[in-house]
């Protein structure tokens, strides 16, 4: 006996949750595959995440949107796009060439906008998290200019802090996009930064920042000069340094 396609979307339950989640439930099947619309939203997605992974950085978007913000453009040792993928190491570091182009400074932190692996999140949410950041941060703060890094990972941030005298980076990165966000934001903190020294433990990682459907910036830039401050006061970033800026208050009998 041949079996009846199977429309999930007949049932009430799956649309009333699929409004609630990103992710991919209750799709049904048709035959032995999925129905022709999910399929379709599928291949859309996938082509999406290429298309962020190997768009090319436009650090003037990045800077326009920064009017009034000063900025200085750097790009890592990895000549192309290619060879970024293909190389994490070469875009750690900074370009030799560029290294000069950075002005140096006793500065409180600098901010550093990567391209990563997703330049339409950088486009879209980098500018708007560096303001949001900086309206909270207090007046004393030295702010270094912008850094706006082509063909660059995390890493880079240290190389960048530690040239300038900086003695924080936040680094605003696009983040590997997946198949229902391309257009991610990260931002990764680190205190007392030392290139080649500095490993991911080190750090503090805010992610999928990108409003209305991730983080909004208001949150994510209370979080993150949270954390700023607190590692100020404790000399440190990384996994001693915890993120206590949704905590509940204490009550004076605990």
């Amino acid at each position: 006996m041949s079996r009846l396609p199977v429309h999930t979307d007949d049932l009430p339950l799956w649309p009333a949750l699929r409004r609630h989640t990103q992710a991919r439930i209750g799709l049904g099947r048709a035959g032995s595959g999925l129905p022709t619309r999910h399929r379709l939203e599928l291949q859309a997605a996938h082509a999406a995440a290429r298309d962020a992974v190997h768009s090319p950085f436009d650090p003037d978007t990045v800077a326009a949107a920064l009017t009034g913000v000063p900025t200085v453009r750097v790009r890592s040792a990895a000549p192309d796009r290619l060879t970024y993928l293909q190389r994490p190491d070469l875009g750690r570091r900074l370009h030799p060439t560029d290294r000069a182009h950075l002005p140096t400074g006793e500065w409180d932190v600098v901010f550093v906008i990567a391209d990563g692996l997703s330049s339409r999140a950088v486009h879209e949410h980098a500018a708007a998290m560096v303001r949001a950041t900086t309206s909270l941060l207090p007046a004393d703060w030295r702010i270094a200019p912008v850094v706006l890094a082509e063909q660059a990972r995390v890493a880079l941030g240290d190389d960048v802090a530690h040239t300038m005298g900086a003695t924080a980076v936040v680094l605003l990165v696009g983040e590997r996009p997946g198949m229902s966000a391309a257009d991610s934001l990260g931002a990764y903190l680190t205190y007392g930064p030392k290139p080649g020294v500095t490993t991911d433990a080190d750090r503090n990682c805010l992610s999928n920042i990108r409003p209305p459907l991730g983080l909004a910036y208001e949150t994510a830039a209370g979080k993150l000069v949270a954390l700023l401050r607190g590692a100020r006061e404790l000399g440190r970033s990384g996994v001693s340094l915890k993120d206590e800026s949704d905590a509940l208050p204490r009550h004076p009998s605990d």
